[in-house]
């Protein structure tokens, strides 16, 4: 802009009029004006041209950053929101209940049945039972081993407490949440291999020699039974975990104070008396028919000899 004012003002313009009037070197001078104006619109045109790639590489660059930044990964901050928003893990746990009632000796029986009849319309897995009357020689006792849905434990331990007093009554609880994971992984893990098998066997375009094909099917077979058995796994901690284990031990009840009296021992002696007789009878007639064989053949003999060797002194000292 300056050389082009320059070339542009009065003074110039009036002098090289009346120097290309006067001399013929004037006309060197107007071609150098020319050729220096026609250099400085070539500048400051070069200038322009400059200055648009670098706005263009500016916004490529901008537009370029603005595509990492969007990539780029969550801060830590968002992380952390996504992780407290996550659902919490399921837990698997085992519970275990052991409990210990007493009924009147008289009621056992339809106690234990009654709390039997009540599992089958629950939600409710009988295990095991056993029954054992009472008799004059021993008290009775029963036994209830079931599987419960947490459903429905409270109706079956309030049935329970209908008809029978909870004496005692242990809960243990064990998690299988480590376990369960493991098992599933694994039932992930010889999913997928043997699918990928299955998929070498159905391969028609690689070649594969008879021994290469057995080893697969081989291969095969045995990741099925793996499979099956850890499956078989997974339904055991399935059971252990969805239900609980109830365990019921049923005894008679023992009453310390009768008719408005309090507990007497030689009562208690008195009743028993015919049992104790009859045992002691029975101890005496085992001894004897252990003995008895003995004095026959040991004792009678034995006798004779002391006898007659009473004799011989007594007629010596006569």
């Amino acid at each position: 802009m300056t050389c082009r004012k320059h070339l542009l003002s009065p003074s110039s313009s009036s002098s090289s009029s009346s120097s290309f009037t006067r001399r013929p070197g004037v006309l060197l001078l107007v071609l150098a004006a020319a050729l220096s104006l026609g250099g400085c619109k070539r500048s400051g045109n070069e200038t322009s041209a400059a200055a648009e790639p670098a706005v263009a590489y500016g916004g490529s660059m901008q537009r370029k950053s603005a595509r990492l930044e969007a990539a780029a990964p969550p801060s830590a901050a968002t992380a952390a929101d996504q992780a407290q928003g996550a659902p919490l893990q399921q837990r698997f746990l085992a519970v275990r209940q052991e409990l210990n009632v007493e009924v009147p000796p008289e009621q056992l029986a339809d106690a234990w049945g009654k709390v039997r009849d009540l599992c089958g319309t629950l939600q409710c897995e009988l295990l095991s039972s056993s029954l054992l009357r009472e008799t004059p020689q021993q008290p009775g006792n029963a036994m209830l081993e079931m599987r419960v849905a947490p459903a429905d434990v409270d109706r079956l331990l309030g049935g329970l407490a209908g008809v029978a007093k909870v004496v005692s009554q242990n809960t243990t609880s064990e998690d299988k949440t480590a376990e369960v994971i493991d098992v599933e992984a694994r039932i992930r893990n010889r999913i997928e291999f043997r699918d990928s098998l299955r998929l070498m066997l159905r391969d028609t375009v690689t070649k594969r020699t008879m021994a290469d094909l057995l080893a697969i099917q081989r291969t095969l077979s045995d990741t099925q039974a793996e499979l099956d058995a850890i499956a078989t796994q997974r339904k055991v901690l399935e059971q252990q975990t969805s239900k609980q284990h109830i365990q019921v031990q049923f005894t008679p009840a023992r009453t310390l104070v009768q008719g408005g009296r309090s507990y007497n021992p030689m009562m208690r002696a008195l009743r028993e008396a015919g049992s104790v007789l009859a045992e002691s009878v029975g101890a005496l007639i085992t001894f004897l028919a252990a003995v008895l064989p003995w004095l026959l053949l040991v004792g009678l003999p034995l006798a004779w000899l002391v006898r007659l060797l009473w004799r011989r002194r007594r007629t010596k000292a006569a």
